[in-house]
């Protein structure tokens, strides 16, 4: 017999040789004893909880990329520190933003795409504050070229909300001014551009027109003149507008001359 069996069966006989006020204490005795012989030494520390997939902590983990051309101005939209600098925490919560307004990669980089996206979800609330866009009883679609947005307002209710846009590039502006759509073309092709295509078109002024355009929006810094949306973001528009429909174009786009 070990040591640890004597102890624990000299404990054990305490308990049957006590009354019932000496129970307690008795096998308290044959638990130390039992604790003494095993050397179970300390419990060992708890092992961190692994992210949960989808929580932030998991985001930021998994968020490496580096500072964006925007990135002071998303952290400030975000409420982040806004130091122009990129950490993990940053990277989670640019990400977070993509994702829930639906610009891909959702990798947390502040780049051109997410900053417009921003530009646009921050005007959603109330785009015509500063009045810029004529208001009237009838439908207008206002193309503001200094954020680079389109909407469409009836008397002062937006009936479509701001989304970005791509406007004229450095002489080749977008024309400024009240204009009327006079022609549509759901599957326009270019006559003046190797047959681009120009899906949801609707014309407003001598050639210029509303369109979707397939691809990257941004490439090229601009358009010839036209106002380019997102393909989607076109086809609601073509939905809503008729022929005889009033845009209002104003300001001057940034990095073209006035």
């Amino acid at each position: 017999m070990t040591t640890g069996e004597t102890a624990a069966t000299g404990a054990a006989g305490a308990i049957g040789r006590a009354g019932a006020t000496g129970r307690t204490a008795a096998l308290a005795a044959v638990l130390a004893a039992t604790l003494a012989t095993t050397a179970l030494g300390p419990p060992a520390a708890a092992a961190a909880p692994a992210p949960v997939p989808g929580s932030p902590a998991r985001a930021a983990a998994a968020c490496t990329a580096g500072t964006g051309p925007y990135q002071r101005e998303l952290e400030a939209h975000l409420r982040r520190r806004a130091d122009g600098v990129q950490d993990a925490a940053d990277c989670a919560a640019v990400s977070a933003f993509q994702r829930a307004n639906g610009v891909r990669p959702a990798d947390g980089y502040a780049g051109l795409v997410t900053y417009r996206t921003m530009v646009a979800v921050a005007a959603r609330a109330h785009p015509n504050a500063d009045r810029a866009c004529p208001v009237r009883p009838h439908r207008v679609t206002c193309v503001d070229l200094e954020r680079q947005l389109l909407w469409v307002q009836r008397d002062s209710t937006v009936v479509f909300p701001p989304v970005p846009v791509r406007t004229g590039r450095d002489d080749e502006e977008t024309r400024p001014g009240w204009h009327e759509v006079y022609w549509r073309s759901e599957d326009h092709k270019s006559t003046l551009y190797d047959d681009a295509p120009m899906p949801y078109a609707q014309f407003f002024d001598e050639g210029q027109a509303v369109h979707g355009r397939p691809g990257d929006l941004y490439a090229h810094g601009g358009s010839a003149g036209c106002v380019n949306l997102s393909v989607p973001d076109a086809a609601r528009l073509w939905d809503l507008l008729t022929e005889g429909d009033a845009v209002y174009v104003w300001g001057a786009k940034p990095g073209t001359e006035d």
